[in-house]
């Protein structure tokens, strides 16, 4: 964008002369107001839940996220060759203009407090969500669909290869 020097614009007879750059005046006028006011900002339901599944990820005591059904196959996927881990598995979110709403199914390490998980989860997910998307958290619903015990083979290890 090029500019005009000020020496070739009109002057308003009718303002005094402030010595200042008139300049300012006529830019937030021309536009309607504050430029961060103007169009729409919309977000999607799997950006809210890619944000949210990795905020209840980082929560100490959660083990998975999910039903059992659905981890196995989301484990099926992510050995398939370009395939990739889901961050959304467990994680459903409801976007409205300014609110959002979500429902997320956890699974626990044997030993932790649930309730503990719960709340610190719910705390995680909704600071995360309200920072990255400036919505607002209505909700954030856990279902609790297993407990991860110690001796239990987990879902998400690679197989041993039967080839040296």
């Amino acid at each position: 964008m090029t500019e005009t020097p000020q020496r070739n614009r009109p002057e308003n007879p009718d303002k005094e002369s402030t010595g200042g750059d008139s300049r300012s005046n006529s830019l937030t006028k021309r536009g309607g107001g504050d430029p961060a006011t103007r169009g729409r900002t919309t977000i999607a339901d799997g950006v809210v839940e890619k944000i949210a599944g990795m905020a209840a990820r980082d929560v100490v005591g959660v083990h998975a996220m999910g039903s059992g059904l659905s981890r196995t196959f989301g484990a099926v996927r992510d050995r398939v060759p370009g395939g990739s881990k889901s961050v959304t598995r467990g994680v459903k979110a409801e976007v409205g203009e300014s609110q959002t709403a979500l429902d997320l199914e956890i699974v626990v390490d044997y030993g932790v407090s649930i309730a503990d998980v719960a709340r610190d989860v719910r705390e995680n997910v909704v600071a995360a969500v309200e920072r990255m998307t400036g919505l607002e958290v209505v909700e954030v619903n856990i279902a609790v669909s297993d407990v991860k015990l110690p001796d239990e083979d987990d879902d998400t290890d690679q197989p041993e290869p039967r080839l040296q």
